[in-house]
C-alpha cells in the first residue's frame, strides 16, 4: 500500500487550496477535515476494542457526510486492530468510494496532534504549507463563520502569532524525523505547475495537468470562507500590509519576526520591542492550550463526548 499524504499547515495558510489541487490527482482522495482522530485516540488508545470503535464511529457526522459506512469499516478490521488499522480502513473506503487507490488526510486543527497523527499514519508523507503569519491572520479575523467553543483556537493577533509561530515550528521539528516537504503557499500561487511538480514528485505521484482544474471540480457554496476555489490560482489580494493596524504588525512581529524573517519574509518593524507584551501573550495563550489539552480527554472518555455527537440514523 502506497504511503498517505498529510497536508500540513496552520489555519488558513492555504490547505485547503493545496488539498483541492491534490484530491485532484486521479490517484489520490483527500476528504474534508476530519477532526475526530484525537477524539478516537483519546477514547480507544493504540490498541481499539473492534465493536466499541465502530460503535463510536456511528456517532460521528462527518462520516455521514463522507459516505463511509460504520459497519464497511467492521470488515476491514482485525478481531484486534491497532489504532492505525482502524483509522486507515475509514480514509481506504472514501478513497474507494471515490475510485482511487490513494487517500490523504488534511486537518489544520491536527498541528497541536502531530503524536495523534503519526500514531495514525506511520508511514504517511507530510507535505507543509506555509504562510506569511500576518497574512493568514488577517485572513482568520475575516472569517464569516466562527467555529464552535475551542480554548486552543487564537482569539486575537496576539494569540494567532504564538499560536503560528509554535505550530510551525513544532511541524519543522516532526519533519526532521520524517518524510517531509515544505513550500510557501506565495510560491505555490505564483507558479503553481512547478511546485506542484515538486510535490508529486515527493509522493511517488506522476503529476497531472488536471490538477490545475480543481477550480472546474469545487463548488464554492460549500466553502464560505474560500469562494476563490472556484477560480484558477491567483496571487491573494489580501495583505496584512493594507488591512492590518500598524500596531499589530508590529506585535505580531515582535513575537515570531525571526520566524518571519527565517521563511523568507520581510520585517516592517525590525526592531521587536514590546518584551513585557511578548512575555504575557506567550504566557496567556500557552496556558489556556495546557488546560484545554488536559481537559479533553476526560470529557472524551465519558458520557459527555457520546451525547454531543449527531447519530447516524442506520438505514437512512
Amino acid at each position: 500500500m502506497s504511503s498517505p499524504t498529510v497536508v500540513l499547515g496552520v489555519s488558513r495558510s492555504g490547505t485547503t487550496l493545496l488539498k483541492a489541487m491534490l484530491d485532484a490527482h486521479s490517484q489520490l482522495a483527500i476528504p474534508s477535515e476530519s477532526y475526530f482522530l484525537p477524539q478516537l485516540w483519546d477514547r480507544h488508545g493504540e490498541r481499539p476494542e473492534r465493536d466499541a470503535f465502530v460503535e463510536d464511529l456511528g456517532r460521528l457526522e462527518r462520516l455521514r457526510e463522507w459516505g463511509v459506512d460504520p459497519e464497511a469499516v467492521r470488515t476491514r478490521l482485525p478481531a484486534a486492530p491497532t489504532f492505525a488499522q482502524a483509522v486507515q480502513a475509514i480514509f481506504q473506503l472514501y478513497a474507494e468510494s471515490r475510485g482511487k487507490p490513494r487517500f490523504g488526510e488534511k486537518t489544520p486543527l491536527y498541528m497541536q496532534h502531530l503524536d495523534v497523527l503519526d500514531r495514525a499514519f506511520p508511514d504517511a508523507r507530510y507535505v507543509h504549507i506555509v504562510r506569511d503569519g500576518r497574512d493568514a491572520a488577517v485572513s482568520l479575523l475575516a472569517m464569516t463563520r466562527k467555529p464552535r467553543f475551542n480554548l486552543s483556537r487564537p482569539r486575537g493577533i496576539g494569540d494567532f502569532a504564538v499560536a503560528w509561530q509554535r505550530e510551525v515550528r513544532g511541524a519543522q521539528a516532526f519533519g526532521r524525523s520524517h518524510p517531509y516537504h515544505e513550500l510557501r503557499y506565495e510560491d505555490l500561487v505564483e507558479q503553481p505547475e512547478s511546485h506542484l511538480r515538486e510535490v508529486c514528485a515527493f509522493l511517488d505521484l506522476e503529476y497531472e495537468p488536471g490538477m490545475l482544474e480543481y477550480h472546474r471540480r469545487e463548488d464554492p457554496s460549500l466553502y464560505a470562507d474560500h469562494p476563490r476555489l472556484a477560480e484558477p490560482p491567483v496571487r491573494d489580494t489580501r495583505s496584512w500590509r493594507r488591512e492590518m493596524r500598524p500596531a499589530d504588525a508590529a506585535l505580531f512581529e515582535a513575537i515570531a519576526g525571526d520566524l518571519l524573517v527565517e521563511l523568507g519574509y520581510d520585517r516592517a518593524h525590525p526592531r521587536p520591542g514590546r518584551r513585557g507584551r511578548v512575555l504575557a501573550e506567550r504566557a496567556a495563550y500557552s496556558t489556556r492550550l495546557a488546560l484545554w489539552s488536559k481537559a479533553l480527554p476526560f470529557v472524551r472518555k465519558s458520557p459527555l463526548w457520546r451525547a454531543r455527537q449527531v447519530y447516524i440514523r442506520r438505514g437512512t
